[in-house]
This record gives C-alpha cells, sequence and structure tokens, in this order.
C-alpha cells in the first residue's frame, strides 16, 4: 500500500478574503492591514460577480447597491463568513442586512477600529 503525505497547514493554500468595496479608501485601508496580517485578500468592485468568487471571509460595504443580495446570495452558495459595514444612521440598511442572514453587521467607524481583529492572520 502506498504511503499517505499530509500537507502541512502552512502549504495548504488558504482562499482569499473578498472584499466587496468600491470606496478606493476602505479598499486600500483592509489591503493595508491584510498585508500586515499577511492575508491575501480579492478586491470585488461589482456585485454581480460576487457569486462565482471562492472565499473563506466576505467583507462588504453595505451602501453598495446590490451588495446585501449579493453578500446572502455568496453566503449561502459557500457557507462563508459575511462582515457587512454600514453608516451608523443608516438603521434600514443595517436592518436588511440582519434579516438576509449576514453574520455580522457593523457600523463604519467600528469596522474600521475592528479590521485587524477581523481579517484572520496566515
Amino acid at each position: 500500500m502506498g504511503s499517505v503525505y499530509i500537507t502541512p497547514m502552512s502549504e495548504t493554500p488558504q482562499l482569499p478574503v473578498l472584499v466587496l468595496v468600491r470606496d478606493l479608501m476602505f479598499s486600500s485601508r483592509i489591503s493595508t492591514v491584510a498585508k500586515q496580517n499577511g492575508t491575501t485578500v480579492r478586491i470585488v468592485r461589482d456585485p454581480q460577480s460576487l457569486a462565482d468568487q471562492p472565499g473563506r471571509l466576505l467583507i462588504v460595504d453595505l451602501n453598495l447597491p446590490g451588495a446585501i443580495e449579493a453578500a446572502a446570495h455568496w453566503r449561502q452558495g459557500t457557507a462563508g463568513a459575511v462582515v457587512g459595514f454600514v453608516s451608523h444612521v443608516d438603521t434600514e440598511t443595517i436592518t436588511k442586512a440582519r434579516e438576509a442572514g449576514l453574520d455580522q453587521v457593523m457600523a463604519r467607524s467600528a469596522f474600521v477600529e475592528a479590521l485587524p481583529r477581523i481579517l484572520p492572520r496566515e
């Protein structure tokens, strides 16, 4: 019988963290923190193209038109976690995102503060 080789975790390629955001300031901030954590991120600008993207976590700007629906669809298809951020005064969007089943919905300011803890370290 042949030998079995189990790939160590360090040799197993990790799926990227997907970031659905159009704001260049936020995508730059997220990319910087990800680089510090050694985390691979893939920026997605169009909610329509999210469905076929493999990832282990999705970070999404909930103010982006179509983002809530795209994030909910991605979550159902991948079982990956979704963290959304939005203006703290946009209670309608917060409610819709929670009703859509997103794992975590945060105010934009809280998201910025929590970002180093949200992004997984590799």
